[in-house]
C-alpha cells in the first residue's frame, strides 16, 4: 500500500473504533477502488467470510472481491437451530445432542479461563474413549461460525467415531471481533504465551488435564482466519502440537493490523514471515498439510503458496518432492505437492482444489462455508495428523 491509502486505512481504524461505520466504510470504498456497492450499516447481517478488526470493517473486503472469478459458490444456507438441551455436565458444561455429534458421541459445551482470557469451547467425545491416551485434534472456526456449525460443515467427529480420538472446538466471541474472527492479524494474538493463542493453547493443556490425551498426538487446524491462526499455533506452541492443518488460511506474519491484513487478503503480500518459536530445542516448522481453492475470492490462494514457502524455506533442500494430480469423481480436480523426508513421511502438503471458492473441501451441510465436490479436507487431515507424533 502507498501512504495515501495507509492513512486512510488507518482513519479508518480510528473510525470503526469509534462506531462511526458508515464514514469508515467510506473510506475504505474509496480507498482500494472497485466501484463498491455501498455497503448496509448492520455489518452483523451481511454474509460474509472474511476475517477482519474486531469491528467488522472486513465485510468490505467480501464485497470487494465479489467480482473475482470463482467456482461453485460456496453453502452458505444457515440450517437448523444447532443447539439444544441436554444434560447437565458434571463439571464444566452441558452436553449437547446436535448436527455435529450424529456419530453417537458426546459434544459437551465447556469453558476455559487462564491469565490471558476465556473462551468457551466445545468436545466431541467418541463412544470409544475409555480412558486409554488418545490423539487430540483442536479445530478452530472460521469467520461467523461456532464450534456446532464448524462440526457440521467438517465432519470432524464422525471421523473422531472412526479413529477414536478427542476434538475441541475453541469458540470465538462477538466481544473480541464482530464478526467472531480469530484476530490472526493482530501483533497481540501472534505471540507465545500472550492473547488468543495462550487462550487456545490453554483449552488444550486443559483437555490434556481433564481427559487421557496422549501428549505426542496433539494437532490443530482451521479454516480461513482459523486457518491463519492455527499456522501461529503452529508457530509459537511447537513443543505443543505435532502437525497442523490449514485451510484457505494465511502464514505467520502475513499481517500485523488491519490495512496489512486488507492486503494479505486480497493479494497475499509478502510480510516479514513470523519465527517459529524455540522450545526446548525444536527449531524445525512443525509439520503442515495446506488447503486452498484456487477460485478463492476472500483469501487470495496465493496465500497458499506463502505459506508453503514459509513452511519450506529451512529444510525444503532436504526434503524430497512429488506432486500428484487426481480429481474427485463428478467433483473438483485437485495438484498436491508433498514434500517427504528421510523416511518418507509429508512433512508438508500443499493441496491446490481447482474451481474451489472459499469452503470448506469436502465439507457438509448444514455446516457453513462446505464444497462437497472437493476431496475431503478433514479425511487427508487426520490422514496426515497420523503420520506425525511429537517426542
Amino acid at each position: 500500500m502507498n501512504e495515501s491509502i495507509q492513512a486512510r486505512m488507518a482513519e479508518a481504524t480510528r473510525l470503526t473504533q469509534e462506531g462511526r461505520l458508515d464514514e469508515a466504510t467510506s473510506i475504505i470504498q474509496g480507498a482500494l477502488g472497485n466501484g463498491l456497492p455501498t455497503m448496509p450499516t448492520n455489518l452483523g447481517t451481511v454474509p460474509n467470510f472474511g476475517m477482519g478488526g474486531t469491528n467488522g470493517p472486513i465485510d468490505v473486503t467480501s464485497q470487494l472481491l465479489k467480482s473475482a472469478p470463482q467456482g461453485p459458490a460456496p453453502h452458505r444456507g444457515t440450517g437448523p437451530n444447532l443447539r439444544s438441551r441436554g444434560v447437565r455436565h458434571p463439571s464444566h458444561g452441558t452436553t449437547v445432542k446436535d448436527a455435529g455429534s450424529t456419530a453417537g458421541g458426546q459434544f459437551d459445551a465447556r469453558s476455559y479461563s487462564g491469565a490471558a482470557g476465556g473462551r468457551s469451547y466445545k468436545l466431541y467425545v467418541p463412544t470409544g474413549y475409555s480412558g486409554e491416551a488418545v490423539p487430540l485434534v483442536v479445530m478452530l472456526h472460521g469467520c461467523t461460525q461456532d464450534p456446532d456449525d464448524f462440526a457440521a460443515g467438517t465432519r470432524m467427529n464422525a471421523l473422531a467415531e472412526e479413529h477414536t480420538f478427542l476434538v475441541a472446538y475453541p469458540a470465538q466471541t462477538n466481544s473480541a471481533n464482530m464478526q467472531k474472527c480469530w484476530n490472526w492479524f493482530q501483533a497481540a494474538d501472534q505471540q507465545r504465551g500472550r492473547g488468543e493463542p495462550a487462550i487456545i493453547a490453554g483449552i488444550t493443556q486443559q483437555v490434556m488435564d481433564d481427559y487421557a490425551v496422549d501428549e505426542g498426538r496433539v494437532y490443530v487446524a482451521g479454516m480461513s482466519a482459523g486457518g491463519a491462526m492455527a499456522a501461529i499455533m503452529g508457530a509459537t506452541y511447537p513443543d505443543l502440537y505435532a502437525a497442523v492443518g490449514v485451510h484457505s488460511g494465511l502464514a505467520p506474519g502475513s499481517a500485523h493490523d488491519m490495512p496489512s491484513a486488507f492486503s494479505a487478503m486480497r493479494q497475499g503480500n509478502p510480510g516479514a514471515p513470523m519465527p517459529q518459536a524455540p522450545s526446548n530445542g525444536q527449531t524445525k516448522v512443525v509439520p503442515t498439510i495446506v488447503f486452498h481453492g484456487d477460485r478463492d475470492g476472500t483469501v487470495h490462494p496465493r496465500n497458499g503458496d506463502r505459506l508453503l514457502a514459509h513452511l519450506t524455506a529451512g529444510d525444503g533442500s532436504s526434503l524430497k518432492v512429488s506432486t500428484r494430480q487426481g480429481k474427485k469423481p463428478e467433483g473438483h480436480a485437485f495438484t498436491r505437492i508433498s514434500y517427504k523426508d528421510a523416511e518418507d513421511r509429508p512433512v508438508v502438503e500443499r493441496w491446490s482444489v481447482h474451481g474451489l471458492a472459499h469452503a470448506w473441501s469436502g465439507g457438509g451441510h448444514p455446516g457453513s462455508y462446505t464444497d462437497p465436490k472437493g476431496p475431503d479436507a478433514s479425511a487427508e487431515m487426520v490422514r496426515f495428523f497420523k503420520q506425525h507424533a511429537r517426542k
